[in-house]
């Protein structure tokens, strides 16, 4: 009874091939593409998504027209709302009414590349 069981163990063992170091090293590359595909896919993807602005835009009653932090944590916050625009103090335990603005501010909204072509121009 005892040989039966000691033939079995020993059979057994035979059975399961070690694992070769170049499986392992193929199996640990392989991983690592896929993971590797995956990322640049999902960047892709994020890319596409961005560039076509498939995200549809907020085209809500609320806009926020501008913002200017104060410190680590606090800003100023101007937003407009059905055409009235409100002065906002926000922090991270609550948000305040300053003033409700009469008329209305403009903002200029040029990009860092025109500020930038502008600068180049003057000392020319």
């Amino acid at each position: 009874m005892l040989s039966l069981l000691a033939g079995g163990v020993v059979a057994a063992s035979e059975a399961v091939a070690p694992i070769e170091k170049g499986s392992a090293l193929m199996a640990l590359s392989n991983m690592m593409g896929g993971l590797i595909l995956v990322l640049v896919l999902i960047f892709v993807l994020a890319y596409i998504v961005k560039r076509l602005n498939l995200v549809p835009a907020s085209n809500g009653v609320l806009k926020m027209v501008a913002v200017t932090p104060l410190g680590q944590k606090e800003k100023v916050v101007l937003i407009e709302l059905n055409g009235q625009q409100y002065l906002l103090g926000v922090t991270s335990q609550q948000v305040n009414l300053i003033d409700k603005l009469d008329e209305t501010v403009k903002i200029d909204t040029q990009t860092f590349a025109t500020r930038l072509r502008q600068a180049k121009t003057k000392q020319l």
